[in-house]
């Protein structure tokens, strides 16, 4: 056989100037893959899933309240919320699958002394998760990292219609995007990787008036953290009613080096036109008056398009259309003007190295065709991760000014009086 050292006859590629650059291209591309594996913490993904590592799997659960090796399932069948189940069969036969949570109590779902990762949260409860508060602590912090009702957490939209919380009978929400995934009979599900160095304590909120049942598993690793890893942040926010010509503002007062990953919006329209027409905007590194990136309309920056209505073959606007997908998704709540929309930036962060504040404006429009500043009922969170110390949040709405409420009713009282 004859010998060559010719790299495009070891490929059997015709040396064109195009075939040259892909070549060039796949060799730089092979060698960053290499880099990037030896730089990075592994953690597991489809890219890496074949290495080995040195991190150790734990996972809590109301069956294993410490994650503790070889110690699941021990809890004594006379001391488990399924004792009655579980009597013919015993300990070891989900004696304890779930935890009480009374009303206006504050439960430990969570509390690991050590380094390591939280990879996945799964949690399933019942009531109006508005009023279910999900926090957490990273090693001695004070002021929690995270503080978000468990709906906006898990980007799930709980409507108060009358004396009633919309949720249930059709109207349940399915999400399958690539960091969090809302499954059939609101099985909740996160996939953010939350790191931490010396500790971490996730605790849920009862806020209702209603005793609850609450089932979850907390799945981690134990390990070592690099220096540069960030912790993760989520915030909430709610504006009942925007007032007039003024912007919303998802975040701000977040001070040091980070990066912003994702947001949900849940928007709630108080007229029955288009609502999407506002910006969103980031202040970044010292921004006052105008921002470093601003977007071109609501619906945009979620990654839709031209009021998220497609065009029959005649080219008549439809209706809305939802969608779902790894990292943007948008859906309207049936039979009321109410729109959720979320949006990663898994694959584009936003980075910051001093501070960095996010708004976005509430716009449609006139029938003259001019811009119409809204008054509308929004609900937000926004997804970061960050060096500690985080400046504190505000404080959260209290459980009224929680709860969205549908305003058809308000559409009716215009057009009567139009007519």
């Amino acid at each position: 056989m004859k010998k060559t050292n010719n790299m495009y006859e070891k490929l059997g590629i015709v040396p064109t100037t195009r075939n040259i650059q892909y070549v060039y291209a796949l060799y730089g591309l092979l060698f960053l893959a290499q880099y990037s594996v030896k730089a990075q913490v592994v953690h597991p993904h489809t890219g890496n899933l074949y290495l080995m590592s040195d991190a150790q799997s734990r996972s809590i659960s109301p069956e294993h309240l410490t994650g503790e090796k070889g110690k699941g399932g021990m809890i004594k069948l006379e001391d488990g919320t399924a004792k009655h189940a579980a009597r013919e069969l015993g300990t070891g036969w989900k004696v304890n699958p779930y935890l009480f949570l009374n009303a206006g109590e504050t439960l430990t779902l969570a509390e690991i002394e050590d380094s390591g990762v939280i990879n996945h949260i799964w949690i399933t409860l019942p009531g109006n998760y508005r009023h279910s508060i999900l926090r957490m602590y990273w090693d001695d912090e004070k002021h929690p990292s995270v503080e978000v009702p468990i709906a906006d957490f898990f980007a799930t939209p709980v409507l108060h219609v009358g004396n009633e919380n919309l949720w249930g009978s059709g109207y349940e929400l399915k999400i399958n995007s690539a960091m969090i995934n809302v499954n059939p009979r609101n099985g909740f599900n996160s996939f953010w990787q939350m790191p931490f160095r010396k500790k971490c304590r996730i605790t849920l909120e009862n806020a209702s008036d209603k005793k609850i049942s609450v089932y979850y598993q907390v799945d981690y690793t134990l390990q070592e953290i690099p220096e540069n890893a960030a912790y993760f942040h989520a915030q909430f926010r709610r504006v009942k009613k925007l007032k007039e010509k003024e912007v919303y503002t998802m975040i701000d007062n977040v001070k040091g080096q980070g990066h912003y990953v994702g947001a949900y919006v849940l928007h709630g329209s108080r007229s029955p036109l288009w609502w999407g027409e506002g910006e969103i905007k980031f202040y970044i590194d010292g921004d006052t008056d105008y921002p470093t990136i601003n977007g071109t309309g609501e619906e945009d920056y979620f990654c839709g398009s031209y009021g998220y209505k497609p065009l029959d073959t005649e080219g008549k606007e439809l209706a809305y259309e939802n969608y779902n997908t790894l990292y943007n998704g948008f859906y309207k709540v049936p039979g009321h003007d109410v729109f959720g929309q979320y949006r990663w930036h898994v694959l584009d962060p936003i980075r910051f190295k001093n501070d960095l504040k996010v708004t976005l404006q509430s716009l449609g429009w006139k029938d003259n065709g001019a811009y119409l500043s809204l008054q509308d009922d929004l609900a937000s969170v926004v997804y970061w991760y960050q060096a500690e110390p985080h400046m504190p949040f505000p404080a959260l709405p209290s459980k009224e000014e929680l709860d969205m409420i549908s305003h058809q009713d308000e559409f009716k009282d215009k057009e009567e009086e139009k007519q």
